[in-house]
């Protein structure tokens, strides 16, 4: 992915977004980011997602489907938390980035 160092915070912030709203997992984020642009591989979001769990911003449960199970995760009242914080400071990144004519 180009520039990804930049982007990951905002993959993050895109993943936290959709675990607050419900549950997400993998291969639906994946696609989802790809609607967006963004290109990751499993090797890359899965590592992502388990650090998000481990800091505390997301937890995870698994949901077997037959022979199959898949982790599902949402966001914990620390990643609603930190959200809601992004969204101020990401709403006044706009504002100087974008600024109005």
């Amino acid at each position: 992915m180009e520039h990804q160092e930049l982007l990951s915070g905002l993959i993050r912030l895109h993943i936290l977004h959709h675990a607050v709203e419900g549950e997400v997992y993998g291969q639906w984020m994946i696609e989802e980011l790809a609607r967006h642009g963004y290109r990751l591989s499993p090797g890359t979001l899965y590592p992502m997602l388990h650090a998000m769990e481990r800091k505390g911003y997301l937890t995870a449960r698994e949901e077997r489907q037959g022979r199959s199970a898949r982790r599902l995760y949402s966001a914990t009242p620390l990643g609603r938390e930190a959200l809601a914080v992004a969204r101020r400071k990401v709403r006044e990144l706009f504002r100087e980035m974008l600024p109005e004519d």
